[in-house]
């Protein structure tokens, strides 16, 4: 079986470009994804955030779907113990009526933020530690997604609507062994967050998702998992390292607790990075999934067989809008997607 490509955008904050800039960018680069043939596109959610500007997935969902004609978008994800799984359960069925077919809800548990800004965003949640309520939210959710709640919960007799034929595809998601767990256990398809820990943990949490799996009716009869990676390509290794160091060192200040908005190649180049950073840098590039097409395509699939991912989302924050658009184009042709194909003729 091939395997899938899909794309994870986070709406990336360009350094000298606004953060409705970066909403404009994730509409414009979602139609070319649907045009080349990627299987998903997938928005993340971050908030209090000057790198990202993606603070409501389910509203770029319905924007994307309104402007696209084949492709399935989704969620990677919503911060689940932020909001109401009722709710959460009422946006995603007037989704999947926007988009017969088309919409993924992938959970996470992660704030995708600060503590203090989880807190503005749910008291409740933070006060009565919901974070431990994960596992039952998620299944809150999956009953008003139309599987039921149990005859005994006390929201038993609420329906969510609009109630329809279809129903989105629930992921989890995760860059720890919890969510893998948790995912196994509830037999729903799982996406380990590699582009986060570099790779760490990710063969333990795949191992974990598929000892837990436990096959639930009506939703999967064996594990399905994917990996959310960084990659960039170009038509020349160099031009693909150029592109590359702009993430290179906005992760320097990841890794200090700091949230820029990304730093341009220049901007990267002229960074004052000490040795320790410098030594850093260096082994980031060594490991990066960043080079031409088919170098990258080559990394890309040795990953994914090495863990045993049948799917692929490809995060590429490049500082320059084309030049992201070109890596999304170049690395659609070097995987042979039909429509890449048809376009590059």
């Amino acid at each position: 079986m091939a395997l899938a490509l899909s794309i994870l955008d986070q709406s990336t904050i360009a350094s000298g470009r606004g953060a409705d800039a970066a909403i404009r960018e994730t509409l414009a680069l979602a139609r070319l994804a649907d045009e080349l043939g990627y299987a998903r596109y997938w928005l993340a959610e971050h908030h209090n955030s000057q790198s990202h500007a993606g603070s409501a997935p389910e509203i770029l969902i319905a924007a994307i779907a309104a402007t696209t004609r084949r492709i399935r978008i989704g969620s990677a994800g919503v911060m689940l113990p932020h909001y109401a799984a009722l709710k959460v359960a009422e946006q995603f069925r007037v989704l999947e009526a926007i988009a017969p077919g088309r919409i993924d809800l992938g959970l996470g548990r992660a704030p995708g933020s600060d503590g203090r800004t989880a807190y503005a965003l749910n008291p409740a949640a933070v006060r009565q530690e919901e974070g431990d309520r994960f596992p039952a939210q998620v299944q809150e959710v999956l009953g008003w997604l139309g599987e039921g709640l149990p005859v005994n919960h006390p929201f038993a007799s609420i329906r969510a609507q609009p109630e329809g034929a279809g129903l989105p595809e629930v992921w989890l998601l995760g860059s720890s062994d919890y969510g893998a767990q948790l995912a196994g256990l509830l037999g729903l398809p799982y996406c380990f967050a590699h582009f986060i820990t570099d790779g760490a943990g990710a063969e333990e949490a795949l191992a974990a998702y598929r000892a837990r799996f436990r096959p639930q009716s009506g939703r999967l009869a064996a594990p399905h998992a994917a990996l959310a990676v960084f990659a960039v390509c170009a038509a020349t290794e160099a031009e693909a390292e150029r592109r590359f160091s702009s993430r290179a060192v906005w992760r320097l200040s990841r890794d200090r607790g700091i949230y820029p908005p990304l730093p341009s190649p220049e901007e990267a180049a002229a960074y004052p990075a000490t040795p320790p950073e410098r030594e850093r840098l260096q082994r980031m590039r060594q490991t990066a999934l960043i080079g031409t097409p088919e170098q990258v395509r080559g990394k890309i699939e040795a990953l994914a067989s090495q863990l045993g991912a049948q799917e692929v989302a490809v995060l590429s924050p490049v500082h320059d809008p084309e030049a992201r658009r070109d890596s999304v184009r170049r690395l659609a042709e070097a995987f042979g997607l039909p429509a890449a194909a048809r376009a590059a003729a």
